[in-house]
């Protein structure tokens, strides 16, 4: 019953921080000088920043069934799989 409980308030939490990464992109999008950046520079920016967080999400997601950390080649399919979104 923990289990159910604690995955179900991860996916809540996991699906609430998806919904703020654009705009914790967007917000990052400046320059060294403070400015916002504009043109191919804000979208190669937002590309690696989402790209990023994805990676991190998946990160955390990479659990076995007991809810221990996966590791090794495990790991690595866990993670292919879950960044190309299928």
């Amino acid at each position: 019953m923990k289990k159910i409980i604690f995955f179900a308030l991860a996916h809540l939490f996991a699906a609430s921080f998806a919904i703020a990464e654009p705009a914790n992109c967007e917000a990052q999008a400046v320059s060294k000088e403070g400015k916002p950046l504009a043109g191919a520079a804000k979208n190669s920016f937002m590309k690696k920043c989402e790209r990023e967080q994805l990676g991190q999400q998946c990160a955390s997601k990479a659990l076995d069934k007991n809810g221990k950390p996966l590791a090794g080649a495990a790991k690595n399919s866990f993670m292919k799989k879950c960044e190309s979104g299928k």
